[in-house]
This record gives structure tokens, sequence and C-alpha cells, in this order.
């Protein structure tokens, strides 16, 4: 497990929510190899599935970007030491309006030094 403080990067998600993901990461760092980013992606989609209704994303890895379309108030990026979390919710399924139900972000981590 990495025991670095989870540090939010961006995030418009209530603070509840984001202390789940958080919790989930860590849990996840604990069920799973640091290593591997997908069991730990899949865990924490998982549990927010079964929390908050179907069509959450979550990409789990160093060094990567990303261009998203989300949910408004389901969003988060997160990192614990040099790893980084995204999550966010499908809007595709939603019934707010265009302008009211989501936000785009392009969202860069920051290269790492090793």
């Amino acid at each position: 497990m990495l025991e670095g403080k989870a540090e939010v990067r961006e995030t418009d998600m209530p603070d509840d929510m984001q202390n789940h993901a958080m919790e989930l990461a860590y849990k996840a760092l604990d069920l799973h190899e640091v290593s591997d980013f997908r069991s730990v992606a899949h865990y924490i989609k998982q549990k927010f599935d079964e929390a908050y209704g179907t069509a959450w994303h979550c990409v789990v890895g160093k060094n990567f970007g990303s261009c998203i379309t989300h949910l408004s108030g389901s969003f988060i990026f997160f990192h614990v030491e040099t790893t980084e979390f995204l999550v966010f919710k499908d809007c595709k399924n939603s019934t707010e309006s265009r302008e009211e139900g989501i936000g785009v972000l392009q969202i860069e981590s920051p290269e790492s030094d090793a």
C-alpha cells in the first residue's frame, strides 16, 4: 500500500463522495498490488457503481492525460504519492439539460521525475 496522504488536484464532487473515493483508493491499494492499476481501477469503479448507480469510470496510473465529459458533481482527480486517480460519472443517461448536467475537463498528470 502507498502510505502518502491523498491530495485532490481537481474536483466538483461533494465532500462525502470525495472522502469515499479516497477511502476506496486506499482500500484498493491494500487489496491489490500497487502496480496493478487495472485491478485498483476496477475495484473503485465497482464500489462507486454500487454506491451511486452505474456509469462510473475510474482511471488509475502514472503520468497520463485525459479529456472527459462528466456529469456535474461527479468528478475527482487526486493522487497518492505518484499514483493518480481519476473518477467520474458518464453523462450519457443524464436527465439534466446539457448546460446543467455536464462539465468538460482536460487533465494531464505532471511528468514524473523518476
